[in-house]
């Protein structure tokens, strides 16, 4: 369009106005404009050329990431963590759990029943029978029957026999229709870590309980590989506590240790960590007793208080009348 120039001597082009268009008309021409044939502004062809870049370079990124996967889960192993014992988070240094505890967080660790309300005993044998379900599966084609003579086969795990743990089986409602409850406890897994064990009955710690150092001795005399075993010793925290139950008062299943045929852990199918089961005889009734359960091994850092715990375990119970 030609311009004009104007008095002034600005050069100047006429403006013609666009032709007034409803909204419906605007939108429509936005959509598709007839006369200049475009789709949302842009021609068929433009469209065309942009998909087909965005599809070779969406493919391209896509067989990358794919690419990227498949290196990462070769560098995997099923059964084998990348990083195990001091190169992984979880450490040396295993720790020790209880059971029963209850689902209700403000009771904390306290187990708290009363041996002749059928409530308070259903509770806590209901929450055991739940923790030892995995325990009472037969698993006969991945578990064999173990002891200090026979390890497990290859790519097999050792069963836990719920008929060992005496008073403190299911069938006898692990003692809490009695005075006499029992908890069980177990050690955290941790990859490829083997226990050392207090094995020498001429080379014992000093702080280790008197009625251990004889249990100790007592297997070792079954022959040498009995006292390959991850010791358990439990008594009443605080001097206080002691008053209502020490270290006599408590009875151990199937044995005072985690045997060794257990360990190293190595991810087997169908492997269950050894437990052992303690039973609290003749404690005071109607009051809170804290109690601590400590493993014994070489390798196992031992470290007690409400803070920072390693190597033990802290609960509390207490019996009403």
């Amino acid at each position: 369009m030609a311009s004009e120039k104007t008095e002034n001597g600005v050069q100047g082009f006429p403006y013609l106005k666009p032709p007034d268009k409803t909204f419906y008309e605007k939108l429509s021409t936005a959509l598709y404009d007839k006369s200049e044939n475009t789709i949302l502004g842009r021609t068929p062809k433009n469209w065309g050329q942009l998909l087909l870049f965005y599809t070779i370079f969406f493919s391209c990124l896509a067989a990358l990431f794919a690419i990227c996967m498949q290196g990462l889960f070769a560098s995997l192993d099923d059964r084998t963590p990348t990083w195990v014992l001091h190169r992984s988070l979880i450490g040396t240094n295993p720790g020790m759990g209880f059971r029963p505890i209850s689902n209700n967080t403000d009771e904390g660790s306290l187990i708290w029943y009363n041996s002749k309300n059928a409530t308070t005993i259903g509770k806590w044998v209901n929450l055991l029978n739940e923790f030892l379900h995995e325990y009472k599966i037969d698993n006969r084609h991945n578990r064999a029957v173990c002891d200090f003579e026979h390890p497990p086969p290859a790519d097999k795990a050792c069963e836990v026999n719920m008929e060992d743990f005496g008073d403190c089986s299911p069938d006898n409602d692990f003692g809490y229709n009695t005075s006499f409850p029992c908890v069980y406890l177990k050690l955290n897994r941790i990859y490829g870590w083997v226990p050392e064990y207090y094995n020498d009955t001429k080379n014992l710690p000093p702080d280790m309980p008197d009625d251990l150092v004889a249990n100790i001795k007592a297997e070792y005399a079954k022959g040498p590989e009995y006292a390959n075993q991850i010791w358990i010793s439990c008594n009443g925290e605080h001097s206080v506590d002691k008053e209502h139950i020490n270290s006599t008062r408590f009875e151990y299943y199937p044995t005072r240790g985690f045997p060794g045929y257990y360990y190293p852990y190595t991810n087997v199918n169908g492997y269950l960590s050894p437990l052992i089961a303690v039973q609290l005889r003749g404690f005071t009734p109607n009051i809170i007793i804290s109690i601590e359960c400590r493993a014994w091994a070489k390798n196992i850092n031992y470290r007690g208080g409400y803070r920072d715990r390693e190597g033990s375990v802290h609960f509390e119970i207490m019996r009403d009348i």
